[in-house]
């Protein structure tokens, strides 16, 4: 009998919330039946010996150096057997019945191809980047001048979170994040695996946009819900390289998805922005006593 989900873990130097994340999804998870596959980039913390010795069952992958994450996201689907693939930080908490509930909620409407859960941070208020648009030059213009802030029950304003729509509504969105993205097998069978030029960062918006261009819809799901510690699973253990990418990786989908509706001179006004915000962001984080990359988590 096929297994209901295929839960897929990137990891890289972060055993103690990796052992956490496993143990929450076997406390959590109740009905589903599930296979959990591992992908480690080379971490040297333990990680690889805590896996064998405390979660035999988990199948590990066992990577010589870092990919990032598309890669081996595609590495643990490749491996997977279930109808619905999860993927998963490594800095989560699956809460009760999370995952559960997700798959409930998609086998009820085929027409979901993905489907993400409310992600919460530490202290239980939303992660707002859970559920976003396409990031759009003028939602991301709204986002960073503050029209957001100012105007958040604007969906001319706001889009980018989309904090006009309520955070226990069950709605439509763009994107959802990949710390908690369930996927069915069908959308990979459709439009593929993830995109490996994005060595992390935007892959998970590049896979909804390619997926909903297919045709599906893509919900946000508040009864479910995880607590994401966010920006703790991988990306401190070389921040600089990490905010690099982080904006190489929006270039890669700006470009990839989004330039060919402006016109080039536009276009490379906004690639000199981007080249900008990064000279910005690392000059920033010269400054920060504790390193990591993108923004905090609002």
């Amino acid at each position: 009998m096929m297994l209901d989900l295929s839960i897929c873990i990137p990891t890289l130097q972060a055993k103690t919330l990796l052992r956490e994340c496993l143990q929450s999804i076997d406390a959590h998870t109740h009905t589903a039946q599930f296979e959990i596959i591992v992908v480690d980039n080379n971490s040297q913390d333990g990680t690889i010996e805590m896996l064998r010795s405390e979660f035999p069952s988990v199948c590990l992958i066992a990577n010589a150096s870092n990919f990032g994450f598309a890669k081996p996201v595609n590495q643990a689907i490749q491996r997977s057997q279930g109808r619905y693939v999860l993927l998963l930080n490594n800095d989560t908490l699956v809460l009760e019945n999370a995952l559960d509930q997700l798959i409930a909620y998609a086998d009820a409407h085929p027409e979901i191809g993905i489907c993400g859960p409310k992600v919460l941070n530490r202290d239980g208020s939303l992660q707002k980047q859970c559920r976003r648009s396409f990031a759009t030059p003028w939602d991301l213009f709204c986002y960073f001048s503050g029209l957001a802030t100012i105007f958040p029950k604007s969906s001319l304003f706001a889009r980018y979170l989309m904090t006009y729509k309520g955070e226990n509504e069950i709605h439509a969105a763009d994107a959802i994040s990949g710390s908690c993205m369930l996927i069915r097998r069908a959308v990979l069978d459709q439009i593929g695996l993830f995109d490996e030029r994005f060595f992390a960062y935007q892959e998970d918006a590049d896979f909804c946009f390619r997926a909903k261009r297919a045709g599906w819809q893509i919900y946000y799901y508040p009864p479910a819900q995880i607590i994401h510690y966010a920006s703790h699973g991988g990306s401190r253990v070389n921040p600089y390289r990490s905010i690099f990418e982080w904006h190489r990786s929006y270039f890669l989908y700006y470009r990839k998805n989004l330039a060919s509706r402006y016109i080039f001179l536009f276009n490379w006004f906004y690639y000199l922005v981007m080249a900008i915000k990064l000279g910005v962001a690392l000059l920033v984080n010269l400054f920060r006593k504790e390193k990591f990359a993108g923004s905090r988590k609002p």
